[in-house]
């Protein structure tokens, strides 16, 4: 025997079977929202902070370091031995994304791919790695503590920067 009553109440476009807090909503779409909007915070993380010793495992296992520091600075301290430089900040203190995009596409860097970011004290790496992080979608976005300067301060050495 068939529930004609049961039948009738499914079929009724009118009948909401998931009351909700929102008029007309189920309950479960609440939790839909709420999860749309903390999703893509919890799928990026933030730049990811390197100790001196961390960053020289993953600067000697291979993984790219990227000197975002401008000409003249890489000219008076000279960079770390193995760093793309790749300005993203000009000395006005203008950028261009897609420009520093390209050219971190042209090393083979992916939104998966490893990689570490190098400024002079690490405030610009910071800001970078997270928007690269955050509204980009890279995944694995490192940055030296302290930048050139904490490199400096542990006596690690530095190469003449040659374009």
């Amino acid at each position: 025997m068939v529930n004609t009553k049961r039948a009738e109440v499914l079929s009724s476009p009118n009948v909401n079977l998931f009351p909700g807090p929102f008029p007309g909503d189920p309950p479960i779409m609440k939790t839909l929202i709420a999860l749309l909007f903390l999703f893509p915070l919890s799928l990026f993380a933030e730049v990811r902070d390197l100790d001196i010793a961390s960053f020289e495992k993953l600067k000697n296992s291979g993984v790219p370091v990227i000197d975002i520091r401008t000409t003249a600075e890489w000219k008076d301290t000279g960079i770390i031995e193995g760093s793309h430089t790749i300005m993203f900040f000009r000395p006005d203190g203008t950028y261009d994304v897609q420009a520093f995009l390209s050219e971190l596409k042209k090393l083979g860097i992916s939104k998966e791919t490893t990689f570490v970011l190098v400024c002079r004290s690490a405030s610009r790496t910071r800001m970078l790695g997270n928007f690269l992080s955050e509204k980009m979608g890279y995944k694995h976005v490192f940055h030296l503590t302290g930048g050139v300067l904490n490199w400096k301060a542990h006596s690690k050495p530095l190469s003449i920067y040659r374009p």
